[in-house]
C-alpha cells in the first residue's frame, strides 16, 4: 500500500496502471467507514500477490485529485488499467463484495505469470538470446494455455529457428481457431507454404524454374503464387509480398482473394510487438510494415 500525493500521482498511479491495475481507496482520517474499508484492501493486496497495487489518497489533503476524479462521498474506490479508470465502487463494501469486484477485472495469476514471461521472452529476443526466449515463451504457453498471444509468439519463433515439428505440436490445440483468428490464421499460412514446398521438393534451385516461367507468361498466377510461397518458407517475407503484388495488380480476386489473404498473414507474422501505451494512444508502427501495408491499400483500393 503506497499513499499518494500531487507529487507522485502520475508514477504510481497512472504509469503504474500501464503495467498492473491499480485500485485506488479515497479515504480521510476521520471516515470511520475508511478504517473498516482500509484493512480489507491492504490484506487482499497481499492475498493477490502482485495482481493489483493498492494505494491510498487522503481526500482531504488531495482535492485537486479527488476532484478531478469526481470524488463525491468517502471511502470511495476507483480501479486504473492502461492509464485509465475503468470501474469503482462507493462505501465499505464486505471483503466477499471486494473480491468480487477485483476478479470481475483483475487477471487471473497464470494470465500474469504469462504476460510476464511473453515480456520477458521479447527483452531476450531484443539481446539476440533466443534460447531464453524460447524458454520463457514455452512456461508462458504451460502456465496459460488458453494465451493465444503466447502461443502466437512461441510457435513463430519456433518456426523462424526452423523447429517446424515442435512448431506443429505447440499449434495442435488452436488450429481449429486458425479460420476465425487472423494471427493463429497466419501461423497456418506459413506452415501450409512450408508443406507445399517439401512436398514439391522445391529446392534452390526452384527459384530460377519459378521466374523463367513467370518470364514467358506475365500472368501465370499459380507460378507467382508457388514462388511467393517457395519465399515464405525461406523467411524471405518482403520478396513473397512483392511476388504477391504482381499477382494483386493483375487479379486481386485470383482464386478466392489467396494473395490478399497470404499478403495479410505475413504482415501478422514480420509485425514486431507493440509497446505498451495509455488508452487512446497509438502505439509506433515498424516503417516495413507500414510500407507494405500502403502498398497493399494502393493497389486493392485502386
Amino acid at each position: 500500500m503506497i499513499d499518494v500525493t500531487v507529487e507522485n500521482f502520475e508514477a504510481e498511479v497512472v504509469a503504474a496502471s500501464m503495467d498492473v491495475p491499480v485500485l485506488v481507496d479515497f479515504w480521510a482520517p476521520w471516515c470511520g467507514p475508511c478504517k473498516s474499508l482500509g484493512p480489507v484492501l491492504e490484506k487482499l493486496e497481499t492475498e493477490y500477490a502482485g495482481r493489483f497495487k493498492l494505494v491510498k489518497i487522503d481526500s482531504d489533503q488531495e482535492q485537486q485529485i479527488a476532484a478531478m476524479f469526481g470524488i463525491r462521498s468517502i471511502p470511495t474506490c476507483v480501479l486504473l488499467m492502461n492509464g485509465q479508470p475503468v470501474d469503482g465502487f462507493m462505501g465499505a463494501l464486505p471483503e466477499g463484495q471486494v473480491r468480487a469486484f477485483l476478479d470481475k477485472h483483475l487477471p487471473s495469476a497464470e494470465e500474469m505469470i504469462a504476460e510476464a514471461e511473453e515480456e520477458a521472452a521479447h527483452e531476450a529476443l531484443a539481446d539476440g538470446d533466443t534460447d531464453a526466449a524460447l524458454e520463457r515463451l514455452q512456461h508462458a504457453v504451460a502456465t496459460d494455455p488458453a494465451n493465444d498471444e503466447a502461443r502466437f509468439d512461441y510457435v513463430k519463433l519456433l518456426l523462424t529457428l526452423g523447429r517446424e515439428d515442435d512448431a506443429k505440436v505447440a499449434f495442435a490445440p488452436v488450429i481449429a481457431k486458425a479460420a476465425g483468428s487472423r494471427r493463429l490464421g497466419a501461423l497456418k499460412s506459413w506452415m501450409d507454404a512450408l508443406d507445399f514446398v517439401a512436398a514439391g521438393a522445391y529446392g534452390e534451385s526452384a527459384g530460377a524454374e519459378f521466374d523463367a516461367k513467370i518470364a514467358a507468361n506475365k500472368r501465370d498466377f499459380d507460378t507467382r503464387y508457388a514462388r511467393a510461397r517457395w519465399l515464405i518458407a525461406r523467411q524471405r517475407w518482403t520478396d513473397a509480398m512483392d511476388e504477391l503484388l504482381e499477382i494483386l495488380m493483375r487479379d486481386k480476386g485470383w482464386n478466392d482473394e489467396a494473395a490478399r489473404k497470404t499478403y495479410v498473414a505475413i504482415l501478422e507474422i514480420i509485425e514486431p510487438p507493440k509497446p505498451k501505451v495509455a488508452e487512446g494512444q497509438i502505439p509506433p508502427e515498424d516503417p516495413v510494415v507500414a510500407t507494405y501495408r500502403r502498398r497493399l491499400s494502393s493497389v486493392v483500393l485502386s
